[in-house]
């Protein structure tokens, strides 16, 4: 298949391809090179890193995706408790800047809500 077919059904671009499936003469790509590139965009959209995504999806090319399919079981596990932690921290900075919003509205100035509880941690123990 040559690399101007299947971009846009991959969701990427022609560049992408090229980058993962080689460069030979005719930038011809068989079914297991567009099989793996789709597993790496589709990991890569979970926000696998890099590197991962590329060996998981290589492996399974390879043939053992059982074993892949057990490593993307613990790896999902991991990235869901981490994009916890992310949403945790999200909502506590929403809740700061909106409260640091009302804090503006009612006419505080923005020196004395920047500096507040920073006095605390570089004041000198008593």
């Amino acid at each position: 298949m040559r690399i101007g077919i299947r971009p846009q059904q991959l969701g990427t671009t022609v560049h992408a391809i090229r980058f993962w499936c080689g460069t030979n003469r005719y930038r011809e790509y068989h079914t297991a090179d567009i099989e793996r590139l789709q597993l790496l965009i589709g990991l890569r959209q979970l926000d696998i890193p890099l590197e991962q995504a590329a060996e998981l999806a290589t492996m399974c090319a390879a043939g053992p995706c059982d074993d892949v399919s057990q490593g993307l079981r613990t790896l999902l596990v991991e990235k869901r408790q981490e994009l916890a932690r992310r949403v945790a921290d999200m909502r506590y900075l929403d809740q700061q800047t909106a409260h640091l919003a009302g804090q503006l509205e009612a006419g505080a100035t923005p020196r004395s809500l920047i500096n507040l509880g920073k006095e605390d941690e570089h004041a000198p123990a008593l």
